[in-house]
C-alpha cells in the first residue's frame, strides 16, 4: 500500500510562504452522502451503552435503586447475576488466593460472551476510559497536534505480564490501586482527587505524548481482552473495499489503524475481514466512510465486492 498523503495537506506554489497543514475533518463525507445519524451512528450507541452501564452503578448509591452492585472489576446484577473481570481474577489467581465460586462463574460469563463478540468490545463499548482516549484523539485533530510518539504496540502485553508477576510476588493485585478504569469509574460516580488526576494523566498522556498511547499501547487490561477475543466471531469487513477513495478518514478515526491496511487492500490474497485482535469493533471506520466500505459482519463473511 502506498503512503497516503498528510491530510490537507498541498505543494504550495513556488515562491509560495509554507503554511501549516490544515487538519481534515473526518466524516464530512460521510455526512454529505449518508447522512449525519448514519456517520455518527456507531459513536453515539457506544456513548449510550457506556451511559447507560453507569447510570446503572450510580441507581445504587444514588436512588437506593440497586439493579447493579459493585464496579466493572466485580458485580451483581439484580441479586443473581455474577460477572467479573477476567484480568482481575487473573492477579487474584496470580496471588494464589482462592476465589469464591461466584467470582469463578462471573469471569467466565464474561470470558465467554467477548471471546464470541471480540475482547476489545470491552474497550470500546464499556470502558469509561474509551471517552477520554477519544476525547484527546479528537482534540488532537481539531488542534492539529502532530508531535508525540506513541511506544511499541506490545508493551501491553509486556505490562499485562508484569502486573502478574507483580502481583504473585507481592501477593496483592497490584493494577487495582491505579487501574484507570476503575479510577475513572469512581471519580464520575464517588468522585476523588487521585481517581480524577489518574483520569487526567491518561487524557494529557494521548492528548500530548503519544496519539492513542494509553489504550493501543499499554493498557493491559486491553491486552487481556485481545487475548480473549483473538477468535472472536464478530468482525469488521472491507468488504466494499473497491469503493475506497483512499480518503484516510478511517485512518484517522480508528484506535488500532495498523489493522486496516491488509483486509483493505487484500495484500497476499487476504481477505476483507479484519481478523487482527488488536480491533476494538468500535465501528467508527464504518461511521465515517462515505462509500461505505466497511460493514460489522462475522469472521467467516469473506466476500469481497
Amino acid at each position: 500500500m502506498s503512503p497516503l498523503p498528510p491530510m490537507g495537506s498541498a505543494e504550495p506554489r513556488a515562491g509560495a510562504p509554507r503554511r501549516a497543514p490544515v487538519a481534515r475533518r473526518p466524516g464530512r463525507e460521510a455526512v454529505a452522502t449518508k447522512g449525519w445519524w448514519r456517520a455518527h451512528r456507531f459513536l453515539l450507541l457506544r456513548r449510550l451503552t457506556q451511559l447507560g452501564l453507569l447510570t446503572l452503578f450510580l441507581l445504587g448509591p444514588l436512588a437506593g435503586v440497586w439493579l447493579v452492585k459493585g464496579n466493572l472489576a466485580s458485580s451483581l446484577t439484580l441479586g443473581v447475576l455474577p460477572l467479573t473481570d477476567p484480568f482481575v481474577l487473573a492477579q487474584v489467581l496470580a496471588t494464589r488466593h482462592l476465589p469464591e465460586a461466584s467470582a469463578l462463574i462471573g469471569a467466565g460469563l464474561v470470558i465467554a460472551f467477548y471471546a464470541l463478540a471480540g475482547g476489545r468490545l470491552f474497550c470500546s463499548w464499556v470502558c469509561p476510559v474509551n471517552a477520554v482516549t477519544d476525547t484527546a484523539a479528537w482534540l488532537r485533530r481539531r488542534l492539529n497536534i502532530g508531535t508525540g510518539r506513541a511506544p511499541r504496540g506490545d508493551l501491553r502485553h509486556w505490562l499485562l505480564g508484569a502486573v502478574l508477576i507483580a502481583s504473585a510476588w507481592s501477593g496483592y493485585t497490584v493494577w487495582e490501586t491505579v487501574n484507570p478504569v476503575s479510577m475513572t469509574q469512581r471519580a464520575l460516580i464517588f468522585g476523588g482527587g487521585l481517581a480524577w488526576g489518574i483520569t487526567a494523566a491518561v487524557f494529557c498522556f494521548d492528548l500530548l505524548v503519544a496519539p492513542r498511547g494509553w489504550c493501543g499501547h499499554l493498557c493491559p487490561m486491553g491486552a487481556m481482552y485481545s487475548l480473549i477475543g483473538h477468535g472472536a466471531l464478530l468482525r469488521v469487513s472491507a468488504r466494499h473495499g473497491s469503493r475506497c477513495t483512499d480518503c484516510a478518514d478511517c485512518y484517522a478515526v480508528c484506535p488500532e489503524p495498523q489493522v486496516i491496511p491488509i483486509a483493505l487492500k487484500g495484500k497476499g490474497g487476504v481477505g476483507p475481514v479484519i481478523t487482527d485482535a488488536a480491533c476494538t469493533n468500535c465501528g467508527r471506520c464504518i461511521d465515517v466512510c462515505g462509500p461505505d466500505v466497511f460493514t460489522l459482519t462475522h469472521r467467516y463473511d469473506t466476500r469481497r465486492d
